[in-house]
């Protein structure tokens, strides 16, 4: 079994998602006492989420970078960053380790095709659901996203700062969400990406018919599946 490395904190509401999912689904491959292999650094969300919203994305880089470092000096075999926003500097990461990172967009978009699904809507912060980093990704695997419009993406953001990513779950936030979703199936998506870590804490596959796609869980599946030498 290959040491995973997690980047996590970003916030550590889904973090723990991270290390609950890794952890079950390698005691259900390998049965008895297994448990995965991994090594995780949490950072303090305050100072990414500052820098973010001053556009600072080149500091956010080198702070993940130097951990991304200390996670591969700590024994870890390849990353995997929890969280969809800060993959915008993945490939900073990349440059700053010897170790494979595992994208979570392209993770996302390999379920995708396995599924047939050629068109999904997309839910996640702004800055997921309105920057070329995580939209393009997508597209290169030649899947076409539609985005929440201008008041939806701005609800949708303020829910997951203010409210997810602080652990608080709300119904009437719930409702809108489920709303969104509807939104943009109407408009021709297949499925529904949960493009940030946190908003399987709000909404899951039983509370619709449409799809839905948990980018946590997806990429907590591909960690455990590239940990066990099957991809």
């Amino acid at each position: 079994m290959k040491t995973i490395g997690l980047i996590g904190g970003m916030s550590w509401e889904s973090t723990q998602t991270y290390y609950r999912l890794i952890n079950q689904r390698i005691r259900e491959e390998l049965g008895g006492l297994h448990s995965a292999k991994l090594v995780l650094y949490s950072v303090d969300f305050a100072e990414i989420e500052a820098l973010q919203h001053q556009g600072d994305w080149q500091a956010t880089g080198e702070i993940l970078s130097s951990v991304g470092q200390s996670v591969e000096s700590a024994g870890a075999e390849f990353l995997v960053l929890c969280t969809n926003t800060m993959h915008k500097v993945a490939s900073q990461i990349e440059s700053a380790v010897s170790i494979p990172l595992l994208d979570i967009a392209d993770a996302t978009a390999n379920r995708l095709k396995e599924d047939g699904v050629t068109c999904v809507g997309l839910l996640g912060t702004r800055f997921t659901m309105e920057q070329v980093f995580y939209l393009g990704r997508l597209e290169d695997h030649g899947i076409q996203v539609v985005v929440p419009d201008e008041r939806q993406r701005e609800s949708i953001h303020s829910v997951i700062y203010n409210e997810l990513c602080k652990g608080v779950v709300r119904p009437d936030s719930k409702a809108l969400y489920l709303d969104v979703v509807v939104s943009l199936s109407e408009r021709g998506a297949q499925g529904v990406i949960l493009g940030c870590t946190e908003i399987g804490l709000l909404i899951q596959s039983s509370d619709t018919e449409i799809k839905l796609y948990d980018t946590t869980e997806i990429h907590a599946e591909q960690a455990v599946q590239y940990a066990l030498g099957r991809i």
